[in-house]
């Protein structure tokens, strides 16, 4: 879930002489959208933003974001970054896009950015958070951003297994497609928990990067522990296989949300080195 992006600047390029770069915090219900990127006649994110800015501001700058989610996935907080050759009031941009957006997607915060930087590139780490309602009456009111699972899940061994994949691994078994990771498969997790509040239950997984679909791997192996198909101490042989298999599941999209980006200090961890 951290592709290279297809085009644009390098990390540390600047917006043209006179220009401005401004960094956008970004909510959207990826129900009806085909994810972030950019696909000719598809709904996503960054097609409508960049459409938007297009007939707001009259330029076509490109919305370079902290990672790319797929289909169906939502966002509280997605992070972005663009460049525009006549600088605007922050508020007004804001205010402007919002009016042009769906109702599926919001500009939550938008300010202005140091020159360089860059939302893929200065992200310390990310947390996602996969939902489900475990009961066997679907709520409605959770219906586009829940799985539902009818059967009782053990949580308690869950968490045992969530414990396993803590730490700094190869996520290959956990990757969809190992073999498209450019950067490798190697990636730290600094922080996977299964939090139940009611019939909600919530995987918390927060880490430096996340592979393709690996959120979503990492669910659905949990949810086979959950409902007593896979015992939770196969969790460490399959970490250990790095060979992705049909013992993986992958969960489905809709109960994904990206939580937040970290720049700089993390709750918890240590703090970053210098710039």
């Amino acid at each position: 879930m951290s592709p290279v992006p297809a085009k644009g600047p390098t990390p540390r390029t600047r917006p043209p002489r006179g220009g401005q770069r401004y960094r956008l915090t970004i909510a959207y219900d990826g129900t009806d959208l085909y994810g972030w990127q950019t696909q000719p006649g598809k709904s996503t994110v960054q097609g409508a933003l960049e459409a938007a800015l297009q007939q707001l501001t009259g330029e076509s700058p490109r919305v370079h974001s902290s990672g790319r989610t797929d289909t169906g996935v939502h966002a509280r907080a997605q992070v972005a970054h663009l460049d525009l050759a006549r600088p605007w009031e922050p508020w007004r941009l804001q205010k402007g896009l919002n009016a042009l957006l769906a109702d599926d997607i919001r500009v939550t915060e938008l300010r202005r950015a140091r020159p360089t930087f860059h939302a893929r590139y200065d992200a310390r780490g990310k947390e996602y958070r996969y939902t489900i309602w475990n009961a066997p009456v679907m709520s409605p009111l959770h219906r586009r951003q829940a799985v539902h699972i009818r059967a009782p899940l053990a949580v308690d061994a869950m968490r045992e297994a969530a414990a396993m994949l803590e730490g700094t691994h190869d996520f290959a078994a956990f990757s969809a497609n190992p073999h498209r990771e450019i950067e490798g498969t190697v990636r730290t997790l600094w922080r996977l928990a299964v939090r139940r509040q009611g019939a909600l239950v919530t995987i918390h997984a927060v880490g430096d990067g996340f592979l393709y679909r690996m959120v979503r791997s990492l669910a659905g192996h949990l949810l086979r522990v959950g409902l007593g198909a896979v015992p939770a101490a196969e969790t460490a042989t399959l970490l250990a296989s790095k060979t992705r298999t049909a013992r993986v599941e992958t969960a489905p999209a809709h109960g994904l949300c990206l939580w937040q980006i970290f720049y700089g200090a993390i709750p918890g961890l240590p703090k970053p080195p210098p710039a």
